[in-house]
């Protein structure tokens, strides 16, 4: 395998130039009705940051409770017909909300019903966007595939705040809202222009009882995808409340106007991208920098909490969303390529769960706690959080290393074929 391969290897894939494409243009519209949900969610409630941090827990409940059959039903149906499925949906429901926020009929109900429909949605849509780019490209290809996936996530991430500041000061909140369900066009459209042939589609799983317990075993065997997994769900679930802590420290601590109130996501995102063209550019990721990245970025959040100023809040917040980039993508690749073709969809259910599911749990308290003290304490109570789940990693990973006397797996990736994990309990390259 290409240890580094070429910043732009993977974009030689005309099926994956579709797909980034469409997921850039469809993310852009996702984050500008996220910000404009914060914005009329705030508005609906006079500033309630525990009702905001109750929306967000609503819109990613689903994945909580039913996250994992999210992966079952990736490895068990065909990806691409399963995306155009939920694109459609997700592209129905922005449109749904811009027709009440237009017409004044939005209410806070509306807005958690529809949350909420958008979370179920996420169920199969999020586990099966990220196995689906493993059959757009060369395995080869695979690392940089989704450092540029990531790329394309962020830039959008980027973008879509940026833009909804001014979309809301001058049109309003219900036109961003239209705009998001406009951008499914792109990406759906870029879907069916796939040549399916050259697609590395792999034998449906055949429908059996277990399928689940079997990738919850299959993860609890291999600590080399638990761990990840594990610190994902503290950093995501206490650290990445950005939806609340950017809007509610943006309005609180800083009292900004609506057209500079997304210039927050638009920061940590700036740093996203320049997080993921790093990571486009260096080899897979090893234990050692899974559990640096977690520092680093708890670390970098912590310090946001403690700036005076709007200016060196958001400049702050560059460095935090590079950290922030390359700890998940650092799991996310470990993840991909050391899990078994017919469990990987499952596996990355389990990242789907651990990313977002775990938002619902602690999301309210977040919210609650920036409301009733400061946004500043819900920052840093999240960076100190994630610093103490990557120590406590880095630590598990050194008791797994001298439990094995001598015959623990590298730490450094071969250049041979991809070791995967395997199904009878034996592990592969670390």
């Amino acid at each position: 395998m290409r240890q580094r391969g070429l910043l732009h290897g993977a974009l030689r894939n005309p099926n994956f130039r579709r797909y980034a494409i469409g997921q850039m243009v469809s993310n852009t519209g996702t984050w500008m009705q996220r910000v404009a949900q914060d914005w009329l969610v705030l508005k609906l409630t006079h500033g309630d940051g525990t009702v905001l941090g109750v929306t967000t827990a609503l819109q990613f409940l689903p994945l909580l409770l039913f996250g994992a059959y999210g992966g079952v039903i990736a490895d068990r149906y065909p990806r691409r017909r399963i995306l155009l499925t939920t694109q459609t949906c997700l592209g129905t429901l922005a449109l749904v909300l811009g027709l009440l926020a237009i017409t004044g009929t939005a209410t806070l109900g509306s807005v958690y019903a529809l949350a909420l429909a958008v979370g179920l949605t996420l169920v199969a849509d999020q586990p099966t966007q990220q196995v689906f780019i493993a059959e757009a490209v060369d395995v080869d290809d695979l690392p940089n595939a989704l450092a540029l996936n990531n790329a394309a996530f962020n830039l959008a991430r980027m973008t879509g705040p940026a833009l909804a500041g001014p979309v809301i000061g001058l049109l309003g909140v219900g036109p961003a809202f239209l705009l998001n369900a406009l951008s499914y066009a792109v990406v759906l459209a870029n879907l069916l222009r796939m040549d399916t042939r050259t697609l590395r589609t792999r034998p449906a799983v055949a429908r059996a009882s277990g399928g689940l317990r079997e990738g919850v075993r299959y993860v609890r065997g291999h600590p080399d995808l638990g761990l990840p997994l594990l610190l994902v769900a503290f950093a995501a679930g206490f650290g990445m409340n950005f939806q609340i802590t950017t809007a509610l420290m943006a309005t609180k601590a800083f009292h900004v106007q609506a057209d500079t109130f997304g210039l927050g996501p638009t920061a940590l995102a700036a740093g996203a991208v320049i997080g993921s063209l790093l990571a486009a550019r260096r080899g897979p990721p090893g234990r050692q920098h899974l559990v640096a990245f977690g520092v680093a970025f708890g670390t970098l959040e912590t310090a946001t909490a403690l700036m005076p100023s709007y200016p060196s809040f958001l400049l702050l917040l560059l460095p935090t969303g590079t950290a922030m980039l390359l700890l998940m993508s650092a799991a996310k690749t470990r993840l991909q390529l050391g899990s078994a073709d017919d469990l990987r969809g499952r596996v990355i259910s389990g990242y789907a769960l651990a990313s977002l599911g775990t938002t619902p749990l602690v999301a309210p308290f977040i919210g609650w706690l920036s409301q009733t003290t400061s946004p500043r304490a819900g920052l840093a109570v999240g960076g100190l959080v994630s610093v103490a789940a990557a120590l406590a990693v880095g630590a598990h990973y050194r008791r797994l290393e001298r439990a094995s006397a001598g015959v623990c797996l590298p730490d450094t990736w071969p250049t041979g074929p991809w070791p995967r994990a395997t199904r009878a309990g034996g592990t592969g390259a670390t």
